[in-house]
C-alpha cells in the first residue's frame, strides 16, 4: 500500500484493480489530511507510511496547497473495463483536484443545460430578452445624449457647404439654359 500511495502522490493518477483502489483510498486519505498541517510530527508520521522522501516533499508542498480548502474526499475512483487476462475489475484512482479535464466538462455542461431549460419556454424567452435589452437601451440612450451636442454641430456646418455646391451648379445650369 505504501508503494501505491507513493505512486498516487507522485503521478496524481494510477490504474489498478478495483479492490486495490478501494483499499488504497482508505490508506491514503488520512495521509492527505495529515499533510494539511505542515509540522515536523505530521511529516514524520507520513514518512513512516510512505518511506519515500520525494513523495513526502511532493505531498506537503504541492498537494497540500491544492487540498487545503477541501473538507475530505481527496480521491476519485473511476471504474474501467475488465482486464483481458483474468477478467479483473479495473479502476483508475486519482487525486480530485488534479484532474482539470473531468471537472471542467461538468461545469460547462451544467451551464448549457440551464440555458436550454430557461430558453425552452416560448413565453419565458422573450421576457428574458426584454429584461436584458432594457438596460442596454438605457445605456445607449444616455451615451449619445452626451456625445450628440458636439457631433450635431459638425454635420450642420458641413451640410450647408454640401447644399451650396449643388445650388451653384443649378445657377450655372440656369445661366446656360437662358
Amino acid at each position: 500500500m505504501g508503494n501505491m500511495a507513493t505512486s498516487l502522490i507522485m503521478h496524481k493518477r494510477i490504474t489498478t484493480t478495483l479492490a486495490k483502489a478501494k483499499a488504497l483510498r482508505v490508506y491514503v486519505e488520512p495521509l492527505l489530511t495529515k499533510s494539511k498541517d505542515d509540522t515536523t510530527h505530521s511529516r514524520r508520521t507520513v514518512f513512516s507510511y510512505l518511506q519515500d522522501k520525494d513523495a513526502v516533499t511532493e505531498l506537503f508542498r504541492d498537494v497540500a496547497t491544492k487540498i487545503a480548502n477541501r473538507p475530505g474526499g481527496y480521491t476519485r475512483i473511476i471504474k474501467m473495463e475488465n482486464r483481458l487476462g483474468d477478467n479483473a475489475e479495473m479502476a483508475i484512482i486519482e487525486l480530485v483536484d488534479y484532474n482539470t479535464v473531468y471537472g471542467g466538462d461538468n461545469q460547462a455542461t451544467a451551464k448549457k443545460t440551464t440555458r436550454r431549460r430557461g430558453g425552452s419556454g416560448k413565453a419565458k424567452a422573450p421576457v428574458a430578452q426584454a429584461e436584458t435589452a432594457a438596460p442596454v437601451a438605457e445605456e445607449v440612450v444616455e451615451a449619445p445624449i452626451v456625445d450628440e451636442a458636439p457631433v450635431a454641430e459638425a454635420p450642420a456646418a458641413e451640410a450647408p457647404a454640401a447644399e451650396e455646391a449643388p445650388a451653384a451648379d443649378n445657377e450655372e445650369n440656369a445661366e446656360k439654359g437662358e
